[in-house]
């Protein structure tokens, strides 16, 4: 297992907070809860080790455009691929109330 932290600019945090997916089986679990303005801070718990750079790719891609809402993120993998991260990180904006 491996911790990883990132940090992006964001704007202001949003009112709600949503869990989304499950460990195991490839996928992962991603718990978004508001952060402190002005930043969005990830945490990303991985059973992948030297993946870094893989996730800051990722992210980077995910939170260049348009500015993201200040949130704390955990994130707990289990091999999950780049799509399956994008897609449970989609359906928890959406359950907070970000498009």
């Amino acid at each position: 297992m491996e911790t990883l932290s990132f940090e992006f600019p964001a704007g202001q945090p949003p009112k709600g907070r949503a869990l989304v997916g499950c460990v195991g089986s490839g996928d992962l679990e991603v718990l978004l809860e508001p952060g402190t303005p002005g930043t969005l801070s990830i945490q990303v718990q991985t059973s992948v080790n030297g993946a870094q750079l893989r996730w800051q790719h990722l992210f980077e891609r995910i939170f260049q455009q348009p500015t993201p809402p200040a949130l704390n993120i955990e994130i707990h993998d289990f091999g999950a691929t780049p799509g399956v991260v994008r897609l449970r990180l989609e359906q928890g904006f959406e359950e907070i109330g970000h498009d």
